[in-house]
């Protein structure tokens, strides 16, 4: 195991910033260099911060969490009511509040209203004046915290670092976004199904690991999901340009 040794007002900063840095990399490297899909730039990145992450911490995990680092991933606040006394994860609060500031940011502020325009039709937003290239650098910048902010909940919950954790959330990630009602071609989309779609992806999981459902059977599942919820998706664009 490995220590760094940081106190922890430190440590709970560092992990959104560098998710913010990362952010801000993926969104320079897709309006400077054009790469045709965003995919092709964010997956790269992906392989570059595994590595790093493994070189920094010689693929070892990170031990000596301190408490304040557990508190978020691990904690129950209280309700003081029931016997036994009810509560709600930290974590739990945590998420609620990044869904809340997110919602604000899309619904109620002119870059979020940009976001949607850029993704329904990023030609006619850049003709109508909206300067694209900073929306997005802006919206992988949040998308980077929110993932630093996962990685703090992720390691307070497991009390230590483990260089190769989340291998694979990516895919439940996307699952959930396009089960929430999310458009895989832009424009379309809402919290509110987000969270929706997160719920049914862990619901599903948690019921998969109740049965003893092998994790590879799991990861084809999970494999066939994304698979007819692009399918959907491409289904219901295909109507609306009917109409």
């Amino acid at each position: 195991d490995k220590s760094f040794g940081w106190p922890w007002y430190i440590v709970i900063f560092v992990g959104p910033l560098v998710g913010i840095a990362a952010g801000w990399v993926n969104g320079i490297g897709l309006t400077w260099l054009k790469l045709p899909h965003p995919f092709i730039m964010t997956l790269g990145t992906l392989n570059i911060a595994r590595g790093l992450t493994n070189l920094v911490t010689n693929a070892a995990p990170v031990s000596g969490l301190q408490p304040e680092v557990r508190y978020a991933g691990r904690e129950v606040y209280s309700l003081g009511i029931f016997d036994p006394p009810a509560g709600i994860p930290v974590s739990v609060l945590v998420v609620t509040v990044s869904a809340l500031s997110l919602w604000f940011f899309l619904n109620r502020t002119n870059v979020g209203r940009h976001v949607y325009a850029i993704g329904g039709n990023p030609q006619a937003a850049r003709v109508s004046g909206v300067n694209v290239d900073r929306v997005l650098i802006y919206v992988y910048m949040i998308c980077g915290c929110f993932a630093g902010i996962a990685g703090l909940l992720l390691a307070g919950r497991t009390d230590s670092g483990f260089p190769n954790a989340g291998i694979g959330s990516e895919l439940d990630a996307i699952a959930a976004v396009i089960i929430g009602g999310a458009s895989f071609f832009g424009g379309r989309g809402t919290v509110g199904g987000v969270i929706a779609g997160v719920l049914i992806i862990g619901l599903m999981r948690n019921g998969l690991n109740l049965n003893n459902v092998s994790v590879f059977w799991q990861q084809i599942l999970i494999g066939v999901v994304i698979i007819v919820a692009v399918y959907i998706d491409v289904l219901r664009r295909r109507a609306a340009v009917r109409k």
